[in-house]
């Protein structure tokens, strides 16, 4: 949820870190703040805001150093505000930390060491956790490292932290649990962050910290171990991610060159997978264990928000094409109940980061039950990836926007290769049709290259509706879950009120709502549920609702009930969503940037949620 970086070698530390904060604010904006030591002492300074307040914050002020920690915060304990920043000094200030999670039991904590004459500042858990470690140090008269994991064999929630000291102008303590961690290793220096993105420009040599381990850089060295006091040897990776991935590349936000990315995303995920010409689909992840899964009697998708989006489409794509039973959960849901699985059942997570908290957990009650579990996510060596038995990366590239898009259709198109490969090794469709899924795959990227040429006609209906108050998205079929991402992202972004529902429902209930100041979208692709749709629209135009219609080159007889039509190809009735998502992100976007709104970091929102 918040962002982590930090810093000991032979560069300025300050500026390094301001610039990994602005990579990272993608992760918390509400707040900001940076630690650095040098011969003036340990001084932290933090903001409310964001990270250009902070910079504003340090102007005119000491900021020549080797070592420092770094923060950019979404706030979970306390509201956003200069105390309740990061980082947060020990009583006696010969410590600081930084920390992205909860602490669970940090009101017991925090009670004895009242009892014991602490006094605290902040409403945090993190400011507990810092004088927790300075008490445990205190009193077992014992360095830093080992006071760290002495005071988190006592601690529950999750973490990842940094602590600097004082008096060690050359160490730096990190350890995590629950929430990303990675260490950079560059010649004679080293960096953390969350994830990689402040890195990538000193070193693509990084350690991936895992659950329940400590990393100690101490006079240039590495030492890892756990909290059993293990050594552990550092497992150093080679990251492939490139710089100009991570910049704005001339677009005016990030979201929008992500929209604009999807035919490079969409074709990256298929690349060496799906192969048209030769009627062939292989997923090298999934090699193992396919065949097992084209027998499997259930399969239990779990995810949050925008993944669970995807994961309805694979439910869709798996029951009509493999005809397995699917049921989509809710990570956070499934994991509170006591969830019926047996031997023999898949549990898929969906995740972009790899890290949300919630469908990690759901992912181990999963294997405790005895199901095989895999994972669909876009960022290598994340916790689904090395958790799972076996999985499959979307290869979407980072996506800084904090609403997803790209990160969207590359887990459709997962889902949709992982289902059609499944049904060719379980004969539930025959070869005429499998050729044709892959024809229909392979067309996609071009097919949204061409919805993305109608950005400025969807401008132009955009700017009628900014100022709605409420919309409605309706689909039926397969387009259901597409009507449904599409009003989270104009939830998300522009802070209008949206829903979604399948258009046969909306006479059960959302019918109320409509006239002539309600702006509903439908999908209204030529599909198996075509004739029910137009109904539908002919149902909405009677009570003066204004439709905006997402339809078929060619299809006058919708586009001449309807008030605004945006034409996408036709393809096949399983592949439409990765097409039809297209224009309601457009739409979302220009509705946003037209109301003023910052669409890259919508309020309240951070991008990888890590803490429950």
């Amino acid at each position: 949820m918040c962002g982590i970086v930090a810093y000991v070698g032979h560069r300025e530390a300050a500026p390094l870190i301001i610039k990994g904060l602005k990579r990272l604010e993608y992760r918390g904006y509400d707040s900001a703040g940076i630690a650095l030591l040098n011969g003036n002492g340990l001084k932290v300074y933090k903001k409310k805001g964001k990270v250009a307040d902070l910079e504003f914050e340090l102007q005119g002020k000491p900021l020549t150093a080797k070592i420092g920690i770094g923060h950019t915060r979404w706030a979970t304990h306390g509201e956003p505000n200069d105390v309740n920043a990061h980082p947060h000094y020990s009583q006696s200030e010969h410590l600081a930390i930084i920390h992205n999670g909860i602490i669970e039991n940090y009101a017991s904590i925090k009670k004895s060491l009242i009892d014991k004459g602490y006094t605290f500042e902040s409403e945090t858990d993190t400011e507990v956790l810092i004088n927790f470690i300075e008490d445990v140090r205190k009193h077992k008269n014992c360095d830093l490292e080992e006071a760290v994991r002495l005071a988190l064999l006592e601690v529950v929630g999750a973490y990842a932290i940094v602590v600097i000291d004082k008096d060690n102008p050359d160490q730096l303590v990190a350890a995590r649990k629950g929430s990303p961690l990675v260490i950079g290793i560059g010649e004679d220096e080293y960096f953390f962050a969350s994830d990689a993105t402040p890195i990538i420009e000193y070193t693509k040599e990084v350690v991936y910290l895992d659950d329940f381990e400590i990393a100690t850089v101490n006079k240039g060295k590495l030492a890892i171990k756990n909290l059993q006091n293990q050594e552990k040897g550092p497992f150093i990776q080679t990251v492939e991610m490139e710089l100009e991935s991570i910049e704005k590349g001339g677009f005016e936000h990030f979201m929008l060159k992500e929209i604009f990315e999807q035919p490079k995303s969409i074709g990256d995920c298929m690349r060496g997978r799906l192969n048209a010409e030769t009627a062939h689909i292989q997923l090298g992840g999934l090699i193992n264990h396919l065949e097992k899964l084209a027998k499997a009697k259930r399969i239990v998708f779990v995810a949050c928000g925008t993944s669970w989006h995807a994961g309805l489409v694979g439910e869709y794509l798996f029951e009509e094409l493999a005809r397995i039973n699917v049921e989509v959960e809710y990570a956070s849901e499934f994991r509170y109940r006591n969830p019926i699985i047996k031997e023999g059942d898949f549990v898929i997570a969906i995740s972009q980061s790899g890290e949300t908290a919630d469908t990690l957990a759901a992912l181990e009650l999963a294997k405790q039950k005895g199901a095989t579990i895999l994972g669909i996510c876009n960022v290598v060596g994340s916790s689904i990836a090395r958790l799972t038995d076996a999985g499959v990366y979307t290869h979407a590239g980072p996506e800084i926007g904090v609403a997803s898009t790209k990160a969207f259709t590359a887990q459709v198109t997962v889902l949709a290769m992982i289902a059609i490969a499944t049904a060719k090794a379980k004969g539930t469709i025959d070869e005429g049709e499998y050729r044709r899924l892959l024809s229909e795959m392979a067309a996609v990227p071009q097919k949204v290259e061409e919805i993305l040429k109608l950005d400025a006609d969807i401008k132009d209906i955009s700017k009628l509706f900014t100022f709605a108050s409420n919309f409605i998205f309706l689909g039926r079929g397969i387009n259901f879950p597409v009507a449904l991402e599409g009003a989270l992202k104009l939830k998300e972004i522009s802070y209008i009120h949206a829903e979604g529902y399948p258009a046969a429902e909306m006479k059960h209930g959302p019918i109320a709502l409509i006239d002539e100041d309600m702006p509903v979208v439908f999908i209204a692709t030529k599909d198996s549920s075509y004739e029910k749709v137009v109904s539908n629209i002919q149902e909405v135009k009677a009570r003066k609702g204004r439709v905006i219609a997402i339809i078929n080159h060619g299809d006058t007889e919708v586009k001449n009930m309807v008030d605004f039509a945006i034409e996408i190809p036709t393809s096949h009735e399983m592949i439409t969503p990765l097409l039809a998502s297209i224009p309601l992100q457009l739409l979302s976007y220009h509705i946003a940037v037209l109301r003023g709104r910052n669409v890259d970091q919508p309020r309240n929102l951070a991008k990888s949620v890590t803490v429950e």
